[in-house]
């Protein structure tokens, strides 16, 4: 990836970091995060996040100030950059691609402003990093057939090289493997309307609990809701968890269709039961194992260390490649070369060539192991 030149420029006394739409993304972002309020000390950090991205770092330490704001309409940048003028930042880092946040940014006055050139941007920037497209970026240089379209490189090494050019590092080491994890966290009254609606659902004190994720935003990425039935019963019968299927308001059809094909011993729906993201936090923090298709509840689960399952189609799963070791990969076509990206082949890694048999084998193998070290631990 090519880096902006390097300049002068002190370090930020007062930075403005804009933060990813898309749950996921947002805490992707927490290793960066980290790494500044760690390299900033004595710096004033804010962040500016849309609505529910809030809910999602509610708790954490990474900022001084939090505005929320969605930015929306013809108006939405001029609204939000007249909240953000007063406060004075003298640097705005923009870990979104999009053309309107580094117009907020500009028109709020604030000096330094980085980000990636993308969306025809680059005026707006004074220090603009180039993302590396396939062609550049071995093994998929390998493919000339989609030569200049990006290369798929992990979320959370995408925004930690914007910290290292923010601190002037070159050395900070961005591969995802190096990272420490991703954190988030909970406030008690996060954990206090968890506790309510765990209850509501049905479920004891302490019980043991897994969570099925059988929605997403993009249709394509849905595993088969059958199947998700059949995973319940599993989990039931041989591991006697009962799951809790999650999914927002608009997939409330798709949890209650499961929960009820599964048995109502087997499976329970948070539909109508008063679930959102902040208290989802909470009943993921402390759910025994999370199976879902590759959508937002997928780095929650992982960012409080619970073990997921992850389904990934047809979708490449090197966009989000995350610092977490309890994590079973399923994809579509396993077979699919490396210098080639499951995006460009829609019915290759349909997410609907995952069997049933995979997803049980990938999940009995992380409950065992998890089995394995708490015996370790208390033993």
């Amino acid at each position: 990836m090519t880096h902006a030149p390097r300049d002068d420029t002190p370090r930020p006394g007062r930075l403005l970091i804009v933060m990813p739409t898309w749950v996921g993304d947002a805490v992707m972002a927490t290793p960066a995060l980290r790494v500044l309020r760690d390299r900033l000390p004595g710096a004033f950090l804010g962040a500016l996040v849309r609505p529910g991205v809030d809910d999602i770092l509610a708790g954490s330490d990474c900022f001084d100030e939090t505005h929320t704001d969605a930015r929306a309409g013809v108006m939405g940048p001029k609204r939000a950059a007249a909240r953000l003028r007063p406060l004075r930042y003298d640097t705005a880092l923009l870990l979104t691609n999009s053309f309107s946040s580094a117009l907020t940014t500009r028109i709020a006055g604030i000096g330094r402003r980085v980000g990636y050139e993308r969306d025809g941007r680059s005026f707006l920037l004074t220090a603009g990093l180039i993302p590396p497209r396939r062609r550049d970026t071995p093994p998929y240089d390998a493919d000339p057939a989609h030569a200049n379209d990006w290369a798929p490189i992990p979320a959370c090494s995408y925004y930690m090289r914007l910290v290292a050019h923010i601190l002037g590092d070159d050395s900070l080491n961005t591969a995802v493997g190096s990272m420490a994890p991703m954190s988030i966290a909970t406030t008690p009254s996060e954990e206090h309307t968890a506790t309510e609606i765990l209850t509501r659902l049905g479920l004891a004190m302490d019980e043991p609990f897994a969570i099925i994720n059988p929605g997403g935003n993009n249709p394509a990425k849905r595993w088969d809701a059958d199947r998700f039935t059949e995973l319940a019963r599993t989990l039931h019968d041989s591991h006697h968890l009962r799951s809790i299927i999650s999914g927002s308001p608009a997939e409330s059809e798709l949890t209650e269709r499961i929960a009820r094909a599964a048995g109502p011993g087997a499976a329970v729906s948070t539909a109508g039961a008063g679930v959102t993201l902040a208290s989802l936090k909470a009943i993921v923090r402390r759910a025994s194992i999370m199976i879902t298709n590759d959508t937002g509840p997928r780095h929650i689960a992982a960012a409080f260390e619970v073990p997921v399952v992850t389904l990934f189609g047809p979708t490449d799963h090197r966009w989000t490649t995350i610092p977490f070791d309890k994590e079973r990969l399923v994809l579509a076509d396993e077979s699919l070369p490396d210098h080639l990206v499951a995006n460009d082949f829609p019915e290759r890694c349909a997410i609907e060539r995952i069997g049933l048999d995979r997803v049980i084998d990938a999940t009995t193998a992380l409950l065992d192991a998890r089995s394995r070290r708490r015996a370790e631990q208390t033993g």
